[in-house]
């Protein structure tokens, strides 16, 4: 046998063993997970939140062979749930499905037990969704500058229904308030549904209702959307402008929704949770499924999502102060 075919069986030999270590070298925690991940959704089953937790969780059971068991845990705005996680044990055992509402408001207007920034990790942003201001299909308005003209004749006497004081709807309708220098009135629900319902009933002049629970009513006529929140006009809704095109610069609000952590979890599973569920964010079937719930996918990197979370912190914080909004 000539050299090079003596040392071919021994190459790919050494092959076999090298490959297991690169494998565990590109893993940055080779024994994460070996048992359940509980995922904390602190807001009630059947909501746009919850069901983006569910298919974030398959697919994460689906990629590591371990169960993700989702846990809901409503109550106080977010703030039951956030603090269940702020308070456990940091191993990457129980997650936090956080959003714009629990994450980046209750701070100002709550005393909380927990800081939103120092107190979690964050994996990755998931995904937003704009808002979409609303009317009843048999309402006089037509078009965002018809609203704010009617609201300019009535000042006060417009109501807007919300799923409760600091979510994204709320806080949507507060800004577009003082962006256009009217007064409307809000009333809060105890979610997105029944104050959607109200808008069908003309109970309610309007809402700046979360995509996910305006879209089955904008599509069988009963709801006529005005506007929407977001950067860029949505896939769903491709014929109605967003606000900026309807006549108000810089008029862009999300409801972003994402992965946390409690402080003190190790680097490793950081790394990992980031890896595994960015790739999930980045599969076809994924960002289908979040298009069906009217989310557009974000997939942001922990420090980006900090700087995020902090920058809506600040925003927010401003727009409480403003609005005068107090919780009740």
């Amino acid at each position: 046998m000539n050299r090079p075919h003596r040392l071919a069986p021994l190459a790919a030999a050494a092959s076999l063993v090298c490959a297991p270590a690169l494998a565990q070298t590109n893993d940055p925690a080779p024994g994460y997970p070996d048992r359940p991940i509980r995922l904390i959704v602190p807001f009630p089953p059947g909501g746009s939140t919850d069901g983006a937790a569910r298919i974030i969780g398959q697919k994460v059971t689906e990629l590591w062979g371990q169960q993700v068991l989702i846990d809901n845990r409503p109550g106080a705005t977010g703030i039951i749930g956030s603090e269940l996680v702020a308070k456990a044990n940091p191993d990457g055992y129980t997650l936090l499905f956080g959003t714009i509402g629990s994450h980046s408001v209750n701070v100002s207007l709550f005393k909380l037990s927990y800081d939103p920034l120092k107190d979690f990790e964050p994996i990755t942003m998931t995904a937003a969704v704009g808002n979409v201001l609303v009317v009843n299909a048999r309402s006089p308005v037509k078009s965002v500058k018809d609203l704010i003209s009617l609201a300019r004749q009535k000042p006060g006497e417009l109501t807007f229904g919300s799923s409760g004081i600091g979510g994204a709807p709320h806080l949507t309708g507060e800004f577009f308030a003082l962006r256009t220098g009217v007064k409307m009135t809000h009333v809060p629900y105890k979610g997105g549904a029944p104050a959607i319902a109200d808008v069908v009933g003309g109970n309610l002049a309007m809402s700046f209702a979360s995509m996910t629970s305006a879209l089955p009513f904008i599509k069988d006529g009963r709801l006529r959307p005005l506007a929407v929140s977001s950067a860029k006009r949505s896939p769903q809704l491709p014929d109605v402008p967003t606000m900026m095109e309807a006549g108000l610069p810089d008029f862009v609000v999300r409801d972003w929704q994402g992965l946390l952590v409690p402080r003190g979890t190790p680097r490793p599973v950081i790394d990992k949770l980031w890896r595994g569920v960015g790739g999930i964010l980045k599969q076809p079937e994924t960002i289908e499924r979040f298009a069906a719930l009217g989310m557009d996918i974000i997939a942001s990197p922990p420090e980006e999502f900090r700087k995020d979370i902090a920058s809506e912190i600040a925003r927010w914080a401003k727009v409480v102060r403003e609005a005068n909004i107090k919780a009740e």
